[in-house]
């Protein structure tokens, strides 16, 4: 029946089952011509070796296949849908992908700018008269022209990106677009043909079969879009080292399934969780501990090696007793997470939860907290670039540095953080506990 029509087949049928040529009643239905037949038109026009029926056992049978792609037409229209509001949310997405990683590039250039104007100041203190720390002066700024000019490269790329995706993008809105209408239309069609009387639902059947199956057998695919994390900012890991604190861990906070090593400065995940008794300073909900160092302003920065973990999450935490001075105050962390799902591992940040990318094992993160300017930053140390950063946050009280592991779900772990230990010149922030 969905073989395409001959011209005899294009006529119209009577509705009241007649032929209009023998005016004989039409209790024929050749499935090759998708037409009704009298007896004479069987007999004396060219069916032979056609598949021939009854016209009530061929209107079932047409009836059954129009439900069958009509209920496969309306599923895949509602997939259609879907995939039309995902575009339309990537669309958003992209836009807001873009500003973001322009305010991440910027922020980066004024922190940036500010710690070398402030080891400068430090360094001509200490030596007053010295060329060298004039010269090395001028050095620093002459590297961050060279960054900055970078970072335009990056800008210009990620318009670049921006545009290509977006176009790619609208035009798959408008094959998407398309695509619902012509499902609707034949949806409502075949809808119609249903409900008529047989002659009428047999007319024209081979037509209707051949649009439907037409529809179901286009693909309905998101737009291949890149994504724009590929241009990556560079960070700002050498200067940072001049603040880089000899962060430890605080045993009183730690989570009962951590084990840290006698210098605090490395936690591991132990086999089996010890009966301890409840403290209400612990972080009981996850495998979580604090850094014995709390912050209430200055600038400060710590490495931690993360190549042994597969799921961890860095970051900072206002201080227990900050919280309980202010009643109400709920609990304000901001966090970098590895995830693992397969060979793939994706970061995220919050809040609000965001991914950031699917980027390789990282060997050590960098972080760095600027506190009265309300910036929060993870650094790519390895690599020299920046994972993501928070500006113009709101701090107050004591924050701390948070380090987390993931409680595997039985069986044990082997996943571990250790704290890097700061070179010998570091110690330019301010620190308060």
């Amino acid at each position: 029946m969905s073989r395409r029509r001959t011209p005899q087949a294009q006529r119209e049928t009577p509705e009241d089952g007649i032929c209009e040529l023998h005016q004989e009643p039409l209790q024929l239905f050749c499935a090759q011509d998708c037409v009704v037949l009298c007896v004479m038109c069987f007999c004396y026009q060219d069916h032979t070796g056609h598949v021939v029926c009854e016209v009530g056992d061929a209107a079932q049978h047409c009836r059954t296949l129009f439900l069958g792609i009509l209920k496969t037409l309306k599923e895949k229209l509602e997939v259609a849908k879907s995939i039309l509001a995902e575009e339309q949310e990537r669309m958003v997405s992209v836009q807001g992908e873009e500003q973001n990683f322009r305010e991440m590039i910027e922020s980066e250039h004024r922190i940036l700018f500010q710690l070398i104007i402030k080891i400068n100041e430090k360094n001509l203190k200490n030596h007053q008269g010295s060329i060298n720390w004039k010269e090395f002066g001028l050095i620093q700024l002459s590297e961050f022209a060279k960054e900055v000019e970078k970072s335009q490269e990056t800008i210009q790329r990620l318009n670049k990106l921006s545009r290509e995706n977006m176009m790619k993008l609208q035009e798959s809105e408008a094959k998407l677009r398309e695509q619902i209408c012509n499902l609707q239309k034949i949806s409502t069609e075949l809808e119609w043909k249903c409900g008529q009387s047989t002659f009428v639902l047999l007319q024209n059947a081979g037509y209707y079969l051949e649009r439907g199956e037409s529809l179901l057998y286009q693909c309905l695919e998101p737009a291949c879009i890149t994504e724009l994390s590929l241009c990556h900012v560079s960070g700002m890991s050498k200067i940072l080292k001049n603040f880089q604190r000899p962060i430890t861990l605080d045993p009183n906070t730690a989570h009962p399934c951590l084990v840290l090593s006698e210098n605090l400065r490395s936690v591991r995940l132990r086999d089996a969780q010890p009966a301890t008794p409840a403290n209400p300073r612990k972080f009981d909900f996850s495998a979580t501990v604090l850094g014995a160092e709390g912050f209430t302003s200055g600038w400060h920065y710590w490495e931690v090696e993360v190549g042994k973990a597969d799921k961890w999450q860095l970051g900072i935490c206002v201080d227990a007793h900050t919280r309980a001075d202010r009643p109400g105050a709920s609990e304000c962390k901001i966090l970098l997470t590895r995830s693992v799902m397969g060979n793939d591992c994706t970061f995220w940040v919050s809040p609000p939860l965001k991914r950031v990318s699917l980027r390789e094992r990282m060997g050590t993160v960098g972080v760095f907290l600027y506190y009265e300017y309300g910036q929060l930053s993870f650094h790519d140390v390895t690599k020299g670039h920046l994972i993501y950063n928070f500006s113009n946050l709101s701090f107050w009280g004591t924050v701390r540095p948070l380090f987390s592991l993931c409680v595997p779900n039985g069986g044990s772990a082997t996943d571990s953080l250790s704290i890097c230990l700061p070179p010998i010149s570091a110690g330019a922030g301010r620190c308060a506990r």
